[in-house]
């Protein structure tokens, strides 16, 4: 069991949840919390925020049962943590811009640690937070409320672009994926999936995705694919 060090409020419905530990793990990998016994019956994947000297922090929203328990932890309260799970984002080179929309930004810092001088996109429909911390790793911060993110980034400028977000933007970054390619360009767009998960080890089949060469797994396969693998439906 791990213990909660801080639970803070940074906006309507989202959280920075800090947690004393060893635990680690890669950019773009996941935890399956649970902090209740019999039910609800899932535990809920949350990607990695950051890792640091004395624990692992994650950034979650409330949308259902189990996060609106986790909203309740107070320090010192125990819960239960299981992971890493899944690939990560590559560590890659050359000219990189992170893409995050909502509470995909959550993976992205440990992203803009890993990869300094990157240029950090962060969009949001009401409230912005997180900004001042993403500021100073920033080749170049771009924040967008009540826009499109994806309207204020060129792919044809960057070697590697990371998103993370609902699935209309991740089909949307696949279609600038397309526009760059026209235009002579070729970068790699890996998208992270928020598919939802049950068990984190590609045994229920709950995170199934489509894929150009058949169904894979978002927990194990994923969450991060290359954009160009995706086939999205709707």
């Amino acid at each position: 069991m791990a213990t909660v060090i801080s639970n803070e409020r940074l906006a309507n419905g989202v959280y920075h949840l800090r947690v004393r530990g060893d635990y680690g793990g890669a950019m773009g990998q996941f935890y399956m919390l649970r902090a209740w016994g019999a039910y609800p019956l899932l535990s809920r994947p949350l990607s990695i925020h950051r890792v640091n000297g004395d624990g692992i922090e994650f950034l979650y929203h409330v949308v259902g049962e189990g996060t609106a328990i986790l909203a309740e932890l107070k320090p010192g309260d125990s819960l239960g943590l299981e992971g890493p799970f899944g690939n990560g984002f590559p560590a890659v080179s050359g000219k990189v811009a992170l893409v995050g929309g909502g509470i995909g930004v959550a993976p992205l810092y440990y992203c803009a640690q890993e990869l300094p001088g990157s240029d950090i996109y962060l969009g949001f429909s009401r409230e912005a937070y997180l900004t001042e911390a993403f500021r100073p790793l920033a080749a170049e911060l771009t924040v967008n409320v009540g826009g499109y993110i994806l309207e204020d980034i060129d792919f044809t400028q960057y070697d590697h672009v990371f998103v993370c977000g609902p699935q209309l933007m991740l089909q949307a970054a696949q279609l600038k994926v397309m526009s760059a390619e026209a235009a002579g360009r070729q970068p790699k767009v890996y998208l992270s999936l928020e598919n939802r998960m049950a068990c984190g080890i590609g045994a229920c089949l709950v995170c199934s995705v489509s894929c150009r060469d058949g169904k894979r797994k978002a927990c194990t396969d994923g969450p991060v694919f290359l954009a160009e693998e995706v086939v999205f439906h709707g």
